[in-house]
């Protein structure tokens, strides 16, 4: 597990992108991204991009080829002092995040996207390995606080209307953190009563990922957006370094 340190890994992390959001997911591929089966957008040019890497993939048959490893998870990382530089967050594209930047603007952020894991590497230990490198790029960086997009599978909210229901009534974020979804992309999250949800059932309905970050301690935005090229529903997470707690910060810790 390390940063991708040059172009042509950037490029296989964007090869996993596609393979599990166009070919294995609901997304909806542009001309380019068909032709060139890469998952690619000017973000990636800003970012850093964690990758998780199995040495042990059979190696290339090609002579004179030297051995890779295979990427088989990756997360994109954009650091606030490197959105400010350029385009803003990418995460702005779905939601307000002024007032956010205004409670906040003396805290570092780093904004967390495309996250995937190759399907038969879908494990605790993938999960742990990510998170390692993000706590370990946290640290290094002096992170303050985590933001970005995660999504739920599927375009139509009242058929998520229950984990939608769930975020909101039961881990809304504070409002000095509580981004809010452009007007012209808001998708009510208040789909059923406090009283109507099954907590357990809810849970079990959300995605691993989202379920990870709650056990961190992260809240979630107001209103979802829905995301029909990935066929997605996004909902905006916000996690404080603070909040983590010891137990998670001490298992993500690197090793003396």
């Amino acid at each position: 597990m390390r940063l991708a340190s040059k172009k042509s890994e950037i490029r296989r992390a964007q090869r996993l992108r596609f393979k599990v959001f166009y070919e294995e997911m609901a997304a909806i591929p542009t001309g380019l991204a068909a032709l060139s089966r890469r998952d690619a957008d000017a973000y990636d040019a800003l970012c850093d991009h964690l990758l998780v890497l199995d040495h042990s993939a059979p190696r290339r048959k090609k002579p004179f080829v030297e051995h890779r490893p295979k990427v088989v998870g990756t997360y994109r990382l954009l650091r606030g002092e490197v959105a400010e530089r350029h385009a803003g967050f990418y995460s702005e594209g779905e939601y307000d995040l002024e007032p956010i930047l205004a409670a906040q603007g003396h805290r570092r952020l780093l904004e967390l996207g495309r996250s995937c894991v190759l399907k038969p590497y879908r494990s605790k230990r993938t999960v742990e390995l990510l998170w390692q490198g993000i706590y370990a790029y946290v640290l290094h960086h002096r992170i303050d606080a985590l933001i970005g997009c995660a999504s739920l599978e599927g375009t139509d909210p009242d058929r998520l209307a229950l984990p939608l229901s769930f975020l909101h009534h039961h881990a809304r974020a504070p409002e000095e953190w509580r981004a809010r979804a452009l007007p012209e992309r808001a998708v009510s999250m208040d789909r059923l009563p406090l009283e109507a949800i099954d907590p357990k059932a809810a849970l079990q309905a959300l995605p691993p990922l989202i379920k990870g970050y709650l056990r961190l301690g992260a809240t979630f935005g107001e209103g979802a957006v829905i995301d029909r090229q990935f066929g997605t529903t996004d909902v905006f997470v916000a996690l404080p370094v603070e909040a983590i707690g010891a137990r998670y910060r001490g298992h993500f810790a690197p090793a003396n």
